[in-house]
């Protein structure tokens, strides 16, 4: 079963990344950043013992709206 749970995520992880091409760059952005919210969420709910889901949830909603809402020029630090 959890052979079958991996499988289905790397699909559905590649399917992601593949559909990245002919996005405008704050979607890029705001899915990527789902992501990593997601991820961060759900691993520190795991760690944590908190509920997962709504973790993985929450973050990936901060990550996309923060992902989406700031440009290249608003992160670069080295200005």
């Amino acid at each position: 079963m959890r052979s079958r749970i991996a499988a289905l995520t790397v699909a559905a992880l590649a399917l992601t990344v593949s559909g990245c091409s002919n996005m405008k760059e704050w979607e890029q952005r705001a899915l990527s950043g789902g992501a990593i919210g997601a991820a961060g969420g759900a691993g520190i709910a795991a760690i944590a013992g908190g509920p997962v889901v709504g973790a993985a949830l929450l973050g990936g909603a901060a990550g996309a709206a923060i992902g989406g809402l700031t440009s290249p020029d608003q992160v670069n630090l080295r200005k």
